[in-house]
């Protein structure tokens, strides 16, 4: 299995490129990443794809979009980036579109879909239970429900997916095509409450695992950040440094939360404004999830 921490240094290094507005460098760096990697997350294709529309080569912005195709990429998405619509326009969007359903049927045959169908299922009753939380009206009454009746289902939960983690490792993009579930899954389990993250052992002995599978490219830093960010903000008050995601990083923590973003190679703070910023001057959008507030 290939160590995934030169692809998420060289993530890294191609999002510096682009904050620095190099974006003919940037792509050249995507593109190495593509041949030297067996899995590719998606972001990455979509990105590619949108820096050589940029750089007007659309031949390569056709053949990174159906690389993303394969990855999972769906039409509605596709559809929903505004700055894809002169590739939209072009003349050879029909075909791609009459390409679209073989392309993604042969993404997934690629990935486990007993495995999906089983962490769907577990989703869907995370969401149930959560959703019950919001009907209570005081955060004595939430922090009660969930230490009484959520942290049960939570820990098995918990239970059913390192069963998952152990026969088939992380079930995330790689494996079942999804990025969001299982983090959700995992981040609710570690919002129950400041008293159950204090004495909860579930998921401290599990992080060692997640970051193998941050290492096997089954899990993104983006995703094990915001799983981690809620168990320190939650379990210490918001009162030490976090990853800056779920509130902004206060001046006194910025070299601490930048800290901890490098030792799971997710791009510094600095760096994810700079790319926000980028964003907001071209239009194209670099799909960061790492800042919530």
């Amino acid at each position: 299995m290939q160590n995934y921490e030169t692809y998420h240094l060289q993530v890294i290094e191609a999002e510096e490129l682009i904050g620095s507005e190099n974006y003919s460098k940037a792509l050249q760096v995507y593109e190495q990443l593509f041949k030297e990697y067996h899995f590719v997350f998606l972001r990455e294709y979509q990105v590619a794809t949108q820096l050589a529309l940029y750089l007007g080569d659309m031949e390569k912005a056709k053949e990174y979009l159906k690389q993303g195709m394969l990855s999972g990429w769906e039409l509605k998405s596709i559809k929903k980036n505004k700055y894809l619509s002169e590739l939209r326009s072009d003349k050879s969007w029909k075909s791609i579109k009459k390409e679209y359903p073989e392309l993604h049927k042969q993404y997934e045959s690629g990935i486990n879909q007993q495995i999906r169908e089983q962490v769907k299922k577990m989703y869907s009753q995370d969401q149930s239970k959560a959703i019950k939380a919001l009907f209570k009206f005081s955060s004595k009454a939430q922090d009660n429900y969930a230490e009484k009746k959520f942290a049960p289902h939570s820990e098995k939960q918990i239970a059913e997916f390192s069963g998952i983690l152990e026969s088939y490792g992380y079930p995330g993009e790689q494996l079942i095509g999804n990025n969001t579930w299982m983090s959700t899954i995992l981040s609710h389990h570690n919002s129950i409450s400041t008293a159950y993250c204090e004495k909860d052992t579930l998921y401290p002995n599990l992080k060692p695992k997640l970051k193998e599978a941050l290492q096997n490219g089954q899990i993104s830093p983006q995703e094990l950040a915001a799983i981690d960010d809620w168990y320190l903000s939650v379990k210490y008050e918001r009162k030490k440094p976090t990853y800056g995601i779920l509130d902004p990083p206060s001046p006194s923590y910025l070299s601490k939360t930048n800290e901890l973003r490098k030792n799971i190679y997710l791009r510094s703070v600095q760096l994810r404004d700079s790319l926000t910023d980028i964003q907001k001057k071209t239009g194209m959008n670099f799909y960061l999830t790492d800042k919530w507030y």
